[in-house]
């Protein structure tokens, strides 16, 4: 088993609620959503993949453009469970994956460290929690590497959290960036 964390950046959605592909919106800042999700990951682990729909794709040329690695998900139609399954595959040998979504780009490297730190302390399942709200993004042990790799629904890992909640770890943050997903124009702050 390797002593590293990975970052599994979930970038394959369809963004069908949105009207347009969300992740290359432009930021205040002029950032496309999917870079500054992709930073903030990059920034804290040296390890980072990105789960892509389509290999030859706008978000998946800015990502390689950044030199992030980038993995296509043959099934991402079916949902984000299959993301996340196709991105623990590429690394199964990890110590454990921070798994973060694209459309999330207002977490803090604090956060992101934090659960990092707690994997490498013996976490087992890690999330930060704002005011009551789970948040993102979830770190899982190398324990779960089977469970992760067979999922194959839309609900991503809730199932795999849900069963071992008595181990669940949760980092209460002030911030708000944990829980902001922007999934709609009327989202983006």
């Amino acid at each position: 088993m390797s002593s590293t964390i990975v970052g599994i950046l979930l970038a394959a959605g369809q963004s069908t609620r949105f009207g347009s592909n969300k992740l290359l919106h432009q930021l205040n800042d002029g950032t496309p959503m999917v870079l500054a999700s992709a930073w903030r990951l990059n920034t804290v682990l040296t390890a980072t993949l990105a789960v892509v729909d389509d290999i030859n794709n706008e978000v998946a040329k800015l990502l390689t453009q950044e030199g992030v690695q980038v993995i296509e998900n043959p099934l991402a139609r079916l949902g984000m469970g299959t993301s996340i399954a196709c991105g623990v595959t590429n690394k199964p040998d990890a110590q454990g994956w921070v798994i973060a979504l694209a459309d999330m780009p207002y977490i803090p490297e604090t956060v992101i460290q934090a659960v990092v730190t707690g994997l490498q302390q013996g976490s087992d399942i890690i999330t930060p929690v704002y005011k009551n709200f789970r948040g993102h993004p979830v770190g899982f042990s190398a324990r779960h590497a089977q469970a992760l790799m067979q999922l194959r629904t839309d609900e991503g890992a809730r199932s795999i959290i849900q069963a071992n909640s008595n181990s669940l770890e949760l980092i209460e943050t002030a911030e708000k960036g944990v829980i902001v997903d922007i999934d709609t124009q009327a989202s983006i702050q």
